[in-house]
């Protein structure tokens, strides 16, 4: 993917030159100072949760569904129907529409249009769900979807670039997609490494790589068809649909707890931690390389990570929150730096967590942790939390931001024609199948990690992003304009770049 020519670049400079009196308005994001590496206490939630999903909103807010507000040995759990919604500017929780299902461990996908895909979990002890459900943020409720051909047992759901999410991961021996324009799921290829029956809740851990492929870690069963599987890793091409099996982990034997895999800027994925055998405080890391399909050994996490989370920084780094380390939950963070290969201790959270908590890089650069196992077990009750808090990195660095030519932020886009330069307004819209461009700020300096842009609720194929030529401290996005829109003066479009959406501006589209 190449950036636009000189010619064109020649032919915009009225246009930028018009763009940048609009001041800071065109200004790149700025890079606040902050604590430095630090836990506070925000809002707690109005109720005790572990195993919820919590899932950022294009408007900066974050979802969360379901869960559990009480296990007791034995197999009881109190599983949730109730959602509420956190708030940054206040740091308050609210109550919000409840689901039509009550559920926990089950998926939950921000989807193009701005709605919430809600997916499979368990709907009581040893009942596992088929069924799905839409969360749309401007009504605040939940409507059922289609349900998913099979009932996955905490399977793993991935956006694709299509606009489809993959499901996979779970106890079935297929896949399968849902798709967003039918409401539908379907059957996609099977796995060449299914590990068979699973005695325990955990599968596979499914993450998105930079060509748009999925990789799946599997975890070995404890009892299943197939031994090998538990150093096992594939991965599903998207475009034939079918799993290739891809090089085996370091760490043979995954059986009681799945490791977290997490795309790096560089292109690489983290895996790490996961009980190995019975080990259970494992410190293990390890890389996985596209190119060549190959784990190799990094440095060692300087605690164990069971149950725990890993969330990307927007500076790169990654932090590891939380871990269930018999006899109970840990308060341990800490950051790799892919640079070094290195973890480096971070600042204990506030409330120790083990385990069914959830992790969220916000807008603006914190990370909301909530809910989860809180402390050691007792009586033969485990104790759930409502507690949450925010981690403040050193440096806090905001979601990217679209620029505009009027409207406070959220008018006509300041994105045009890649061919003549000029915006793609009402009087000069753009058409299916045609590139587009635009400037961005936030997006990390040679990273390879692709931004998505919605246009109208539908992903567009992203052709180029990186340094804008001649404009240092910007970011140039080259896109093409999927078919199937619906024309107007004004269709929404935004950018969304490491889970975080920027604002949404508008464009004209025939």
């Amino acid at each position: 993917m190449q950036p636009v020519s000189q010619q064109f670049v020649r032919a915009h400079q009225a246009v930028l030159v018009f763009l940048f009196l609009w001041g800071t308005a065109l200004q790149p994001s700025r890079v606040m100072a902050q604590f430095s590496g630090t836990f506070r206490a925000t809002g707690n939630m109005t109720v005790a949760r572990s195993g919820h999903s919590a899932t950022l909103l294009p408007n900066g807010r974050v979802l969360i569904t379901g869960g559990v507000r009480e296990i007791v040995f034995g197999g009881f759990e109190m599983i949730l129907a109730t959602a509420e919604l956190y708030d940054p500017s206040t740091g308050a929780f609210t109550a919000t529409g409840n689901m039509t299902t009550s559920r926990t461990q089950h998926t939950a996908t921000l989807l193009p249009d701005g709605r919430v895909l809600i997916a499979g979990g368990m709907g009581s002890p040893d009942n596992w769900l088929k069924s799905a459900e839409l969360y749309d943020p401007s009504t605040g409720t939940f409507t059922a979807s289609g349900n998913m051909v099979a009932a996955q047992r905490c399977q793993g759901s991935t956006l694709l670039t299509s606009g489809k999410v993959l499901i996979a991961g779970g106890s079935a021996a297929a896949a399968e997609l849902y798709d967003p324009g039918t409401g539908a799921f379907s059957s996609t290829g099977k796995y060449s490494n299914w590990p068979g029956d699973f005695n325990t809740c955990h599968a596979g851990v499914s993450t998105l790589l930079e060509d748009g492929k999925v990789l799946i870690v599997w975890e070995e069963p404890t009892s299943g068809a197939s031994p090998a599987a538990g150093n096992a890793a594939e991965i599903y091409d998207p475009d034939s649909g079918a799993f290739t099996a891809t090089g085996t982990t370091i760490a043979l034997s995954r059986n009681d707890g799945l490791p977290t895999a997490t795309l790096l800027m560089n292109g690489k994925i983290l895996v790490a931690g996961g009980a190995w055998d019975a080990d259970l405080s494992p410190t293990g890391a390890e890389l996985f390389e596209p190119s060549t399909g190959a784990f190799t050994a990094t440095g060692n996490m300087i605690t164990g990570h069971v149950e725990h989370t890993a969330t990307l920084l927007p500076d790169g780094t990654v932090l590891m929150a939380g871990s269930w380390l018999f006899p109970g939950a840990i308060a341990n963070t800490e950051l790799y730096h892919p640079e070094t290969g290195t973890f480096t201790a971070s600042a204990d959270m506030i409330t120790a967590r083990g385990g069914g908590h959830t992790a969220t890089l916000l807008n603006t650069g914190q990370v909301l942790v909530t809910g989860g196992v809180e402390g050691a077990a007792a009586f033969e009750k485990v104790p759930i939390t409502a507690k949450a808090e925010l981690y403040d990195p050193g440096v806090l660095v905001s979601a990217p931001r679209l620029f505009y030519v009027a409207g406070g932020g959220r008018g006509q886009g300041a994105i045009w024609h890649a061919a003549t330069g000029e915006i793609a307004s009402p009087t000069r819209p753009a058409v299916a199948g045609e590139v587009l461009s635009m400037y961005t700020t936030a997006l990390v300096d040679g990273g390879r990690i692709p931004p998505q842009v919605a246009i109208g609720g539908r992903l567009a194929e992203i052709l180029y992003f990186g340094s804008a030529p001649g404009y240092p401290g910007y970011s140039q996005v080259n896109f093409r304009v999927p078919v199937g829109l619906a024309p107007g003066p004004a269709v929404p479009l935004r950018l969304q770049y490491i889970s975080r959406s920027s604002n949404e501006v508008t464009i004209g589209l025939q």
